[in-house]
């Protein structure tokens, strides 16, 4: 497997597997995955940095009179996806980060907002800021007419291993196609929820993971299509089933080690450690706008599954915003357990990184960690061990991220203004519908 790309390798490439099309990719403000495609006759072109968008038709980037952008992408995120078209032609994938035509990196660009935290990072003496997402989805029948339902693809639990139903032949098509584009997966399960599926692939740079997210939500949705499914990230798409998280791993790297271990600290974790969870927890209500950014994002978050719902921590509780999962020195990580997938990873992790380093560099200690079901404290018990609840709406977490100076500043201010705008006019749409649990419960009245 090819681990680094050059231009001359993609050229081969382009001859080799008959490739004729060219996906250009990058993402808006809210993670939706957005491409250019221009034909393999403007390669050259495309390596030379030479292709250009109108900025003012994606959300949360430019105005009009300021619409011309460039893609610059970057080489070593090329893949070639396995599937053909009727000619047996194939497409080319590079992502890409945004740039004004002056050659600058654009502020507005998730991706280029994502690696300047990571200058700061390493302007800090870190190396290497590492992270493993476990992205959630379900997998549901289409209809007759090839639309969505919510009709599951089966009724198993939790690691089940029913071989022969639909939804276990897709996750294992998934798996395959990742493998041949060069994904190291790790695991692959049934989730708890029926037709709820789990994919895991290996950790990675915070960059190269987040676009790993991207290409992995891609292929998943491909190939379910193909197998007459949907598939949905959507964090609760079924009233009563678990819902779907996006469990974010972190750790950071100074030296070729793992700065959060320690052989001799409480679970293994360095002071480092504690001070970067510190910083995690004291900016979790701003960090959840971010983390579950829409409207259902907080109908995840409920007591009675296995979401969090409290800022706390411990090791192995799976009730609180943050685990210290069992690892080795390499592995020792922090698990973030309240983001879901619809979440823009760029923007999550340039959030959590700031907020993590800020706890580095203010040097205090977290609270105590819990070793009980927080669900199951009281309300004294609680307050007595300085516990606080995340927010429990979307419009809550506006207001949480915008009064935090920090998690504001881990966006900048380009993508913070128009993060909240995007976010309270998603709220006041919401606020302005009429569903049908309205309908049923008040059209007597």
């Amino acid at each position: 497997m090819v681990k680094e790309f050059t231009k001359d390798s993609i050229r081969q490439a382009v001859k080799d597997l008959n490739v004729r099309f060219l996906r250009l990719c990058f993402t808006d403000i809210n993670g939706t995955l957005k491409s250019v495609e221009v034909p393999v006759s403007e390669l050259e072109k495309v390596l030379a940095n030479e292709i250009r968008f109108d900025g003012s038709s994606i959300d949360g980037y430019v105005r009009i009179e300021e619409s011309d952008m460039v893609l610059y992408p970057d080489l070593d995120t090329w893949c070639v996806f396995p599937w053909t078209d009727g000619t047996g032609s194939r497409i080319g994938r590079l992502i890409c980060s945004v740039h004004n035509t002056d050659g600058s990196p654009f502020a507005g660009d998730p991706r280029n907002n994502l690696k300047r935290v990571i200058a700061e990072m390493r302007e800090m003496g870190f190396s290497d800021f590492e992270v493993g997402f476990e992205a959630e989805f379900f997998l549901f029948k289409e209809d007759e007419h090839g639309h969505w339902t919510t009709e599951p693809t089966d009724e198993s639990s939790y690691f089940d291993m029913v071989s022969e139903d639909a939804g276990a032949k897709c996750r294992r098509e998934i798996v395959e196609t990742l493998e041949e584009i060069g994904f190291e997966v790790e695991a692959a399960h049934h989730e708890v929820g029926a037709g709820q599926q789990e994919i895991d692939f290996r950790f990675d740079d915070a960059i190269k993971t987040a676009d790993k997210v991207l290409t992995f939500k891609t292929i998943v949705k491909e190939i379910a299509q193909k197998h007459g499914l949907h598939a949905t990230f959507m964090p609760k798409p079924v009233e009563g089933l678990p819902g779907s998280g996006m469990h974010t791993n972190m750790s950071l790297f100074k030296d070729g080690k793992n700065a959060f271990y320690s052989k001799d600290g409480e679970y293994g974790l360095s002071n480092t450690a504690l001070y970067f969870l510190n910083g995690i927890l004291s900016h979790a209500r701003a960090l959840t706008c971010v983390a579950n950014p829409t409207v259902n994002s907080y109908k995840r978050l409920i007591p009675g599954f296995e979401a969090p719902v409290y800022i706390s921590w411990a090791n192995k509780n799976r009730s609180p915003l943050v685990r210290i999962p069992d690892a080795d020195e390499v592995g020792k990580r922090l698990e973030l357990r309240s983001a879901d997938p619809t979440a823009n990873p760029y923007l999550l992790l340039a959030c959590c990184l700031k907020a993590g380093l800020d706890g580095i560099k203010q040097a205090e200690m977290p609270i105590d960690p819990i070793t009980t079901n927080a669900f199951e404290m009281s309300e004294e018990e609680l307050k007595e061990r300085k516990i606080v609840s995340l927010p429990s709406t979307l419009h809550n977490a506006i207001k949480y991220l915008k009064v935090d100076e920090l998690i504001l500043a881990a966006l900048g201010s380009h993508l913070s203004k128009s993060y909240v705008e995007a976010k309270t006019y998603e709220w006041a749409k919401y606020t302005q519908s009429v569903s049908d649990w309205e309908r049923n419960r008040y059209m007597n009245y």
